[in-house]
């Protein structure tokens, strides 16, 4: 399977709009970003539409599921309007939430969205279930996949896989620079703690990084792109505290679910638990895709960790 970001121009695009949308489109521009697919902003009938194009079959198979549940409960996402195929690519079409990445915004601004920050990560990660169940990955359905975090935990990690993006991913011991007995030692840190995170149970977007977060300069008017599953809120939190870096973003958390009476037990346990979940995934990415600086920094940082 190719996960490799389909090489899609204007000429296509617009073909598969005109084709699949039925209605009249105009000004489509490329955009830049999106890891495994292909971006596409268009105007219709006077609104601002997102179209992602991707080689991966099941890649936007939960779009609608999400957006339904967040939307529904006033948390600002991308309202997902049609998911298809075309020829050898899947698409999405959804809202396009009006303003730019929270990444691109001077220091000093940021600083000023960490109450916006706080707020809309904890809106979203407090939405009701209603009747769900599992955790993991959310299928098509709205239920997770596994039913247990630890049965999520052993099957994202295994080595044998097929049909998805870490197909042979154990390769990068031997072909890449991923180290063994690195990833071995903060897998064995990520078992430690993950009987904290996994009695709980929360809508969790997995990807709440600042190039996910968009802003019109004064306020975060949204969030895109999630890797969705259920588990444990602090997940959120653990990547949410890198989205304005130089502020303590933990403690806004802690203060601010303080002040709306919830408790959050075993925090501690639970952040760590979080951190070793997405620096391990963080770690053969980074191998993956080749990116040496990153691996090495974040290497760092998850050996730096201490309970």
């Amino acid at each position: 399977m190719d996960y490799r970001k389909p090489d899609i121009g204007l000429t296509e695009a617009m073909s598969l709009l005109d084709r699949y949308w039925g209605r009249q489109t105009d000004h489509v521009t490329a955009v830049s970003g999106g890891n495994l697919s292909s971006v596409f902003f268009f105007d219709s009938e006077g609104k601002g539409f997102v179209l992602r194009v991707s080689a991966i079959p099941d890649a936007f198979k939960r779009d609608r599921c999400i957006s339904e549940l967040l939307t529904s409960q006033g948390v600002p996402y991308p309202r997902c309007y049609k998911e298809d195929t075309a020829g050898p690519f899947v698409f999405s079409i959804s809202d396009r939430i009006e303003g730019g990445v929270l990444a691109d915004l001077p220091e000093a601004q940021k600083n000023e969205l960490v109450p916006e920050l706080v707020g809309l990560i904890t809106r979203m990660n407090q939405v009701e279930l209603g009747p769900t169940s599992g955790f993991g990955w959310i299928g098509p359905a709205g239920d997770g996949t596994y039913v247990s975090w630890e049965a999520y935990l052993h099957d994202f990690y295994k080595e044998d896989q097929k049909g998805n993006f870490w197909e042979n991913w154990h390769e990068l011991f031997r072909s890449g620079f991923l180290e063994r007995d690195v990833f071995e030692e903060c897998r064995a840190r990520l078992l430690h703690y993950a009987p904290y995170n996994a009695p709980h149970r929360y809508f969790v977007h997995n990807d709440c990084h600042a190039w996910n977060l968009i802003t019109d300069g004064r306020s975060l008017t949204g969030i895109i792109d999630g890797n969705c599953l259920y588990g444990d809120f602090v997940i959120d939190i653990s990547i949410a505290e890198g989205a304005i870096p130089g502020k303590d973003a933990i403690q806004a958390f802690q203060d601010h679910y303080e002040r709306m009476g919830i408790g959050i037990p075993d925090f501690k346990e639970r952040l760590l638990g979080a951190r070793y979940y997405k620096g391990l995934d963080g770690l053969r990415f980074y191998a993956k895709t080749g990116r040496k600086s990153s691996y090495d920094s974040l290497r760092s940082f998850l050996l730096s960790l201490t309970g």
